[in-house]
Parts: structure tokens; C-alpha cells; sequence
């Protein structure tokens, strides 16, 4: 899942940088949304691995 934060992350810089300013912005909530899911996924894995 951070693999494809990061990927739509990478498309959101290329997109903003050739003007596409509605794809990067599309892509960049993208990737914010999946690196917090991650996150959250971790923090629980990490949790419940501990106790």
C-alpha cells in the first residue's frame, strides 16, 4: 500500500509539472489517503503483534 502512495505521489509531481493541475491535485489526495491507511494499518499490526 505505501508502494502505491508513493506511485500516485510520483503522478501527482509529473502531472503538476506539466500543468495538469486537476490530475495532481486528484492524484496527491490519492496518495494522502493511502499513505494514512497505512499508517493506521501499521499502528494496529504493530499493536497487536506486541500484546
Amino acid at each position: 500500500m505505501l508502494h502505491y502512495a508513493l506511485v500516485f505521489l510520483v503522478i501527482a509531481v509529473i502531472a503538476a509539472l506539466l500543468g495538469f493541475t486537476g490530475i495532481a491535485g486528484t492524484a496527491a489526495w490519492i496518495a494522502k489517503v493511502l499513505f494514512v491507511l497505512f499508517l493506521v494499518l501499521a499502528v494496529i499490526a504493530f499493536f497487536r503483534r506486541t500484546s
